[in-house]
Formats: structure tokens, sequence, C-alpha cells
């Protein structure tokens, strides 16, 4: 691990009830306790979940917390967006997430997908360098990527259009990341990084998920989680010491920091930063 304090980052999505919402309040107050530099909120499909998101953001921004909205154009025109844009920058937010968004279920063929690197340029036309742009980057491929290299291309772009770090798609081969890494230093990207961590919580909703967005759990880490069963204790106990030797392994090799998929829990997020000794010093 180098001498300096890496970036560390938690990640919420809007919960839909009032009692979510109050959770996701004690759960902030707890891992705000690890001192982030940020937490991000993230934004449904087609922007189905804008006012939410940006009633989470604006309420943790008040409250003095970092908060970083995730945004994509959805179904959203440019007159939307920069009304929405206008309000976080009036609310004192200064950091954005810009994706291309996913498509929603349900819609056809005529809606219209902005790419990341348009709205990175939006945003750069409108608001100059007001706002630090953090942008996506898949380790493992995009699953609508041709190839590697166009991957990389992709995200090249999201740069060189303005964007300011990265944040990866969680992964658990951290050889996937460093060999990443060396293909964006190749092909010209020398700006930060970030992996992206998912603590092991529930194996049925994490194989569903990496299934869908191109995650790759290695058949050796499937068959072990399988093996635990229903036994959710000892599967969550594996996966903290896995996910936190992960982690060290990544700090130790220079990568720049973390970002954990919280999933809107305190655990077991919070002992993998405590086992990695990334405790706030007074």
């Amino acid at each position: 691990m180098t001498d300096s304090q890496p970036r560390l980052s938690f990640e919420f999505f809007p919960p839909k009830t009032p009692e979510g919402k109050q959770k996701l309040i004690h759960v902030r107050d707890q891992l705000n306790s690890f001192a982030p530099d940020f937490f991000s909120v993230t934004y449904g499909a087609g922007g189905s979940t804008r006012d939410n998101t940006k009633g989470i953001v604006t309420n943790f921004t008040s409250a003095g917390i970092a908060t970083a909205p995730h945004l994509s154009f959805g179904g959203d025109d440019e007159e939307t967006i920069l009304e929405l844009l206008q309000d976080y920058k009036a609310a004192g937010v200064d950091r954005i997430v810009a994706l291309r968004g996913d498509m929603p279920s349900g819609v056809g063929g005529a809606y219209q997908l902005v790419y990341a690197n348009e709205l990175v340029a939006f945003i750069r036309k409108h608001f100059g360098d007001y706002f630090h742009l953090e942008v996506a980057a898949y380790p493992e491929i995009h699953p609508q990527a041709k190839s590697y290299s166009d991957d990389i291309r992709y995200l090249k772009g999201k740069f060189d259009a303005g964007a300011n770090s990265g944040i990866t798609q969680y992964f658990f081969n951290p050889d996937a990341y460093f060999y990443f890494m060396e293909q964006c230093h190749s092909a010209g990207i020398d700006q930060p990084i970030y992996p992206g961590i998912m603590p092991i919580i529930n194996y049925r909703n994490l194989t569903r998920f990496s299934d869908t967005c191109g995650a790759e759990i290695p058949r050796w880490l499937r068959k072990a989680l399988e093996n635990f069963g229903d036994d959710e204790a000892s599967l969550k106990s594996f996966g903290v010491d896995l996910v936190s030797e992960l982690c060290e392994v990544l700090l130790e090799n220079d990568a720049p920091g973390l970002h954990f998929y919280t999933m809107n829990q305190t655990e077991p997020t919070a002992q993998i930063v405590s086992n990695l000794g990334l405790i706030p010093t007074e």
C-alpha cells in the first residue's frame, strides 16, 4: 500500500419506502465513521429513480456529507438534464457519476441511448470544470462490447470528453484489473480508475446480478459459495475474508482506492474496511 490514504467511497441505491430511507440514513451514518471521500447514489434504468435519487443526494449534501448522484440521460431531454444539474450545483453537489444508463424494460426500439462520453461532453459544455466526473469502466469487458480493444477505446473516449476518473464494475479476479490497467495505460489513459468492490452477501442474488452485468464469478468461487447452501453466516464470513484479501492485493499493487457496492447494508462492507485498516486517524 502506498503512504497516502487510498480513496474510499460507498455506493447506495435509492430506497422505495419510507422505512428503507430511514434505514439508509442509519447505514450512511455508520459507514460515514470511516470518513469516506464520498457516497454515491444510483440512478434507475431510463432515469426511473431521478426524483428519489435527487432527494437522497440533496439530503445527504445538506447534512455536510459529500455525495455524488449517478446520472444518465435516460428518456429525458437536454433541458431536463440541464435543470437537474443546475439544481445539483445549487445544492452544493460537485461530483457526478456520468453513465450511459440502461434501457428501461418494456421500451421499444425508438428509445435512444445517449452514451456516457456525450453526457460528459454535455456537462463540460455547460458547467466547465465545476463537477468532478466519474465514469464506468469494465475490467472484464462491458457485456455489449464487441471486443476488449473496443471497450478500452470507448473508455478513452469518456476521458477525452472530460471525465476525471473511473470506477470499475466489480470483479473477483485481481489479475483482470491489473491487465485492464496495463491496457488502459497503453491506450494513453492516465486518469485514476478505482476498483469497484462487491461484498458477498447472498449467493443467489450475486450470481443473478453477475450473469446480467457481465461480472465473472470464477468457477471455483461459484462452487465454494454453492457449498454453503443455506448457511448464510458461514457464507458471509467466507466472503468477508475473500473480499478483504482481494482488496489487500489491489491496494498493495497500487490501486488508488476502493469503491464499495454496499447494497444499502452496513455489513459486511464495514468489516472489510476495518480488516484493511482504513480507519481515519484523529
